[in-house]
């Protein structure tokens, strides 16, 4: 049996340099535009020399093929994913969170990613402050079920409350934890410029709405730029943003914007597929719907070849399944 690999310590958040330049009232739909296909250089405005690596099969004409213009628009989203990168020969001193393309999805200086009012007390609370925030919630689930004509007192229900707080603070212990302490030391040196997908994570959240949970699964595809993140982090992060009160909608943002601030990738796609019963079991009562969010990031975004290859791989149904 092998010894414990001892704790690494979590490089500390470091926003982007950009996200400064980001006025306090922007929102997350006003940032989310930043990443639209108008705001990169189009390649007619920068283009690649004819000395250029990358443009040795181009025609003296100055036509390029349409294999030419797959390259030339990978190598554009390589040089936007590394604008503000100074270390990229040594990996040693590579720092997540650091600098990522365009803006930055965890603007806050916790590391935390779009924090909630209360986010923050939660995060750094004593063990006397949790247990009396536990007290707290079960107190507030006996005057719940006093409201819809129950007894908190009889055998069955007397120790609901405290069971229902600790579940409840377990279901959305996202709001405790931090990014870059989820991702840890766990980005590596590679060489490596082809797609890395995990597909098919099972998620649990809670409908942000009506509190009542929805679940599904969610495929996470990226397109690595010098470095690769460790698989089991793709899904660590999935889980993070999902331990919280949710809409599918930004959660499928949030984690897409969080791989591509980790790892500064050529490109980040994520498709989440999930029931909500809060129009299952209540509501419209619709069982069986689904719905389907997705995310595209740098060459998903612009690349239909791209996105339709990602799209394809995910839907792939292995042999035997």
């Amino acid at each position: 049996m092998q010894p414990p690999t001892p704790p690494s310590t979590a490089a500390p958040h470091r926003p982007s340099p950009l996200s400064t330049q980001l006025d306090s009232t922007t929102t997350h739909e006003s940032l989310a535009s930043t990443f639209s296909p108008s705001s990169a250089p189009s390649l007619s405005q920068q283009p690649i020399p004819l000395s250029h690596p990358y443009n040795h099969n181009y025609p003296t004409t100055g036509q390029r093929t349409e294999q030419d213009e797959e390259v030339a628009e990978l190598e554009q989203y390589r040089q936007q994913a590394l604008q503000h990168k100074s270390q990229i020969d040594n990996a040693t001193q590579f720092q997540p969170f650091e600098g990522s393309r365009v803006g930055s999805p965890i603007p806050d200086n916790n590391g935390l990613g779009w924090p909630g009012k209360g986010t923050l007390a939660r995060l750094h609370s004593t063990e006397a402050e949790k247990q009396a925030r536990q007290a707290k919630l079960a107190d507030a689930v006996k005057t719940l079920l006093e409201c819809i004509g129950e007894d908190p007192e009889r055998d069955g229900l007397i120790k609901t409350p405290e069971r229902y707080a600790k579940a409840l603070l377990w279901m959305t212990k996202g709001y405790e934890e931090r990014l870059p302490d989820v991702i840890g030391n766990a980005i590596f040196a590679e060489d490596h410029e082809e797609m890395v997908i995990v597909r098919d994570i099972d998620v649990f959240s809670l409908c942000e709405h009506h509190m009542v949970p929805f679940t599904g699964k969610v495929s996470i595809g990226y397109i690595p730029n010098k470095f690769v993140l460790g698989l089991s982090k793709l899904a660590r992060i999935a889980e993070t943003f999902s331990r919280r009160l949710q809409v599918q909608e930004r959660l499928t943002k949030q984690i897409a914007m969080a791989v591509d601030e980790a790892i500064r990738p050529m490109g980040v796609a994520v498709v989440m597929e999930a029931t909500h019963q809060c129009m299952t079991m209540r509501g419209v009562q619709k069982p069986g719907a689904t719905t389907i969010t997705s995310a595209m990031l740098g060459a998903f975004r612009r690349s239909d070849k791209t996105r339709a290859e990602f799209l394809s791989l995910i839907r792939t149904q292995q042999s035997g399944r």
